[in-house]
């Protein structure tokens, strides 16, 4: 055995990674994907020039938006769904963290659909976005997942952002080959798209909300006995009071993507040690090596955590923040 491999590590990551809980949401965005690529698709076989429309997915930081939205992308395009000129549809990903100017996004995007551009490519915005069309159309690509969308808007000046807007725009409503556009990223990114009224209007609005207690206390319990159980290890009584499940909300920051994590992570401690059954310090053996916060003060032990552990600081208490 290697000495950097932990196998109890490995094989609960390769157990649980690629499995997803069955929220709500993912039926409430795999109908709206549906609905717009289905006109798509009716607007390709009509053959006439039309708008393509598409979604904006937010959420916070840690709602599984990312998540979810390349499992239903993965889905798609195994699904080879036909399209008129016989070629199976599919969708590109390409994500904007660290993506600066105009530039860096059509590069970015080129390599999405499958055509590398060079740094020193001499290429005007016009041309690089006929080369994403093109590019897209021989590949039967309908559509592009922009990932961490807010990233190319901050701090940019308001003509700067016009200029990236005016951009997906030109890729919706190219006249030669549409693209369906999927925008995700926190909250903020839904203020930056108003700016362009045309732009706006052709978005569906996708919302992942936080975890809402008590309505969610049912579906919090799901999630820690079915990735236990998935996993082999039982499931300590502890783990379904109340008590637990409102300090498990509290450490995920009402996040359903951090919740699920550090259940998966909890989960994997308790295999690293050999443990049989899942108990309450697996969670806090976890929290204590992410954050190296004291054992007494983690959300899984502290008597105050509700007021230490609040929403918007993920992985801090209210004192270090």
């Amino acid at each position: 055995m290697n000495e950097f491999v932990k196998a109890a590590y490995r094989d609960a990551a390769a157990n649980s990674g690629g499995r997803l809980y069955p929220l709500p949401r993912a039926s409430l965005l795999k109908s709206d994907f549906s609905k717009v690529f289905s006109t798509h698709l009716g607007h390709l076989i009509g053959g006439g020039r039309f708008e393509a429309e598409g979604l904006l997915v937010t959420g916070q930081s840690g709602s599984g938006k990312t998540t979810e939205i390349r499992s239903l992308i993965a889905r798609f395009n195994a699904s080879e769904a036909e399209l008129p000129n016989g070629a199976h549809a599919r969708f590109a990903e390409c994500v904007l963290k660290g993506i600066g100017s105009w530039k860096d996004l059509g590069r970015s995007t080129a390599q999405a659909v499958g055509f590398p551009i060079g740094e020193k490519a001499r290429l005007t915005q016009s041309e690089i976005w006929d080369i994403v069309v093109r590019e897209a159309k021989l590949a039967g690509t309908i559509g592009i997942h922009f990932d961490e969308a807010q990233h190319i808007f901050r701090e940019k000046k308001s003509a700067d952002c016009l200029a990236v807007l005016d951009s997906f725009k030109t890729l919706m409503k190219s006249h030669d080959w549409p693209l369906m556009l999927i925008f995700s990223g926190v909250p903020e990114l839904e203020g930056y798209m108003k700016a362009e009224p045309q732009l706006h209007r052709l978005l569906h609005r996708v919302q992942f909300n936080d975890v809402s207690l008590p309505d969610d206390y049912k579906t919090v319990h799901e999630i820690v006995g079915s990735y236990a159980v998935r996993s082999g290890v039982e499931v300590d009584a502890d783990l379904m009071t109340q008590d637990f499940l409102d300090r498990l909300v509290a450490a995920g920051a009402y996040r359903w993507g951090v919740l699920i994590d550090i259940t998966k992570r909890a989960i994997a401690a308790a295999q690293d040690e050999g443990a049989e059954r899942l108990i309450r310090d697996h969670f806090t053996d976890w929290w204590v090596s992410k954050t190296k916060t004291a054992r007494v003060a983690t959300p899984f032990t502290h008597s105050d955590f509700r007021s230490m552990y609040r929403k918007d600081h993920l992985f801090l208490k209210a004192l270090d923040s």
